[in-house]
């Protein structure tokens, strides 16, 4: 292929996928205490997932250095790539793209173009799959990147959270804010579209999984969807099976979401990522 995709750890694609697909996947830093782990490498998300509550320190993220992504350019361009596609997670939650940008301009052997998914977990996977797939179709930059534009704005990401306490240990959630959510059994619940994260304030759980569904249904007819979870598989069947005459038909994947995102959700968030029909 003369076209190569490259993405980061927290597009939540399966590894089937990212090797059918010859996808270059650079991994996000993860920080507890002192010691730094490479997201999907140094870490799993079941070990991560399990130990999250126990951290002594409240783990943190850091975006890759310019030198992991010219390394990555650099394996790409010796096995043939004229051009390469740098899709990442949206730069309104994350300084991965600001680094890829900068690599990006810097690396002089083949054009690199750096594209914001303007999405984070599935809902960027779904995007670098798109794009792989064509690249190897043989479509061009230009047809890619149309598709892409038009696949972005019918793409949503909905979660609920479990709880507000990693919100507040991350620094996402001020301390008052995080109190009052607690003593009132308040569940937020997370939005994702175009780049634009939002938020509402539901006061159960139950109402959470409800508001999911309403919003799910708001964007129907659907292309595709996920079911997305952190290190809650049961949840993610239960809130499958209320929303199974909202699913598209076919493959709708049960995915876990990076730990990149968990530090910051914690675990037992789950949601949907889907593609509205055109």
């Amino acid at each position: 292929m003369s076209i190569r995709i490259v993405t980061d750890s927290t597009c939540d694609l399966p590894a089937e996928i990212i090797s059918r697909y010859e996808i270059s996947v650079i991994p996000v830093y993860i920080n507890i205490g002192e010691k730094g782990y490479l997201d999907g490498i140094d870490i799993t998300r079941q070990d991560f997932y399990q130990n999250l509550p126990t951290f002594k320190a409240h783990p943190t993220t850091a975006a890759p250095g310019i030198e992991m992504f010219h390394n990555t350019y650099e394996q790409l361009v010796n096995r043939g790539a004229k051009q390469i596609l740098s899709i990442h997670i949206s730069q309104s939650l994350s300084g991965v793209m600001g680094v890829a940008q900068i690599a990006a301009e810097s690396y002089k052997k083949a054009m690199v173009k750096v594209l914001d998914s303007r999405q984070l977990g599935i809902g960027l996977g779904f995007q670098v799959e798109t794009a792989a797939r064509m690249a190897q179709e043989g479509k061009n930059l230009n047809e890619i990147l149309a598709v892409l534009e038009d696949q972005i704005r019918r793409t949503y990401v909905f979660a609920a959270l479990e709880t507000v306490e990693f919100l507040q240990r991350s620094g996402r959630m001020n301390w008052m804010m995080a109190g009052l959510a607690s003593l009132l059994k308040v569940k937020p619940l997370l939005k994702m579209h175009d780049g634009h994260p939002t938020s509402e304030r539901i006061r159960t759980y139950n109402n959470a999984i409800n508001r999911l569904l309403v919003l799910l249904k708001q964007v129907t007819p659907l292309e595709r969807a996920a079911i997305i979870n952190t290190n809650a598989p049961d949840k993610a069947e239960a809130l499958r099976a209320k929303a199974d005459d909202l699913l598209p038909e076919g493959n709708v994947p049960t995915v876990g979401i990076t730990p990149v995102i968990g530090a910051h959700v914690g675990p037992g968030v789950v949601g949907f990522a889907c593609i509205s029909r055109k």
